[in-house]
């Protein structure tokens, strides 16, 4: 799993740890990982964390194939990723680019490199986590709503062509979640949910093989309305101050 550092990474940690689990947790925060892995620890799990860019193709390939190699890898979750578009597009230095580097290069490089093994062994599954935001483009956001929405296709896409193998694949679409991301935002976050709450309802998804996990329970109506709505109608349903 990636992303483990904190937020919803370390809540789908703490939600699989448990005696019997090898947990293999990546993150960039070398104390925030190191206190994920001790709680898990704590629960009974066996843990090992790696300091890495989910960006680093090479390094991330080494991870996750050593990783395999040690023990199976039954369920991957690509958890990594970043915002942080904070003023109009065209601004310098752009955010734009990096944070495709790692919402949608870092969810490739974390889950390629672990499709050979998973194939030979016709089974595994695969959780790739984009947001809401994937379903319409955000005024706030276009790099970060747009690298989730290519997430999400990349992801349908995936779990087509692995179906016939025994590789189940979902899209994890989360709603806002109260975690330090969302934490500087200065406007209201409309049906916000605890990363623990959040982490659950994942793990029940996974377990299902379920297609799309969007979470929590209103917001598969808002995904759709973003879907099937022209824009027009839709840009009430975006939260917080809007650019012009």
């Amino acid at each position: 799993m990636t992303g483990a550092s904190g937020g919803l990474g370390r809540a789908l940690a703490l939600c699989y740890a448990k005696p019997g689990i090898r947990l293999q947790l990546a993150g960039r925060n070398a104390g925030e990982l190191a206190r994920t892995a001790s709680l898990c620890a704590a629960a009974g799990a066996e843990v090992a964390t790696a300091i890495l860019d989910v960006a680093d193709r090479e390094a991330m390939a080494r991870w996750t194939q050593d990783a395999d190699l040690q023990s199976p890898i039954d369920l991957v979750i690509a958890c990594a990723g970043i915002s942080g578009e904070l003023g109009p597009p065209g601004e310098e230095p752009s955010p734009a680019e990096w944070i495709y580097r790692v919402n949608v290069l870092g969810v490739l490089n974390t889950v390629e490199p672990l499709l050979a093994a998973m194939r030979r062994r016709r089974r595994g599954q695969i959780g790739l986590v984009a947001s809401v935001a994937g379903f319409r483009g955000f005024p706030r956001g276009p790099a970060y709503s747009g690298s989730k929405a290519a997430i999400i296709m990349h992801g349908q896409a995936w779990r087509e062509v692995l179906s016939g193998e025994g590789i189940g694949v979902s899209v994890i679409c989360p709603g806002y979640l109260r975690t330090a991301m969302t934490a500087r935002h200065d406007f209201p976050l409309p049906f916000a949910l605890d990363p623990d709450r959040a982490a659950a309802r994942i793990a029940a998804g996974l377990a299902r093989n379920q297609a799309r996990i969007v979470i929590p329970w209103p917001m598969p109506i808002v995904a759709w309305l973003f879907r099937a709505l022209p824009a027009s109608w839709t840009r009430m349903l975006i939260p917080g101050p809007k650019r012009p």
